[in-house]
């Protein structure tokens, strides 16, 4: 046997296995911030899942430490490719979310700008909108904007087109 094929060198060194249960404890803190049901959509195991909701009944900052610890040991026997797919999934989700908002704050801030080009853009894609209640709120809109006064308009305005958009 070399020195090169120790078993030494095989295994991860403690701090390595250090950093992975500090890893398995944060994904375990990621987890307990979470709703109930988006945290049924992870394949966690029931042992795992009552000490998940365990953590809320514990008051102690060292209790709290030593349960994270628990949990994390915990984590090491749980199916993490499976967890990381739906974190992924989440995230996904996510940012499909936050574009589809993006464009219809772009169509809001198009609608008070352009005028009636943009409303009739508007209203080709999105031929249910209630056009006199969108060409009222873009009007108040552009008041309040030449005015100075705070969005509650163009919040409105949004509100219109995101239920118009089915978000």
């Amino acid at each position: 046997m070399t020195q090169d094929d120790s078993p030494a060198d095989e295994r991860p060194s403690k701090s390595q296995q250090k950093r992975e249960m500090h890893a398995l404890q944060a994904l375990g803190e990621q987890l307990i911030a979470m709703q109930a049901a988006e945290r049924a959509r992870f394949p966690l195991s029931d042992e795992l899942l009552a000490a998940i909701e365990e953590t809320g009944r514990i008051r102690s900052r060292e209790a709290r430490r030593r349960h994270m610890q628990y949990i994390g040991k915990l984590m090491r026997r749980e199916d993490l490719d499976g967890i990381q797919a739906v974190f992924d999934s989440l995230e996904r989700e996510q940012l499909q979310r936050d574009h589809a908002f993006h464009r219809l704050e772009k169509w809001r801030d198009r609608l008070i700008d352009e005028g009636d080009d943009a409303v009739a853009a508007f209203i080709e894609d999105y031929p249910d909108t209630d056009r006199q209640a969108l060409r009222q709120l873009i009007r108040n809109a552009r008041r309040e904007r030449d005015q100075g006064k705070p969005p509650t308009s163009a919040r409105r305005l949004f509100k219109l087109i995101r239920e118009t958009a089915g978000l």
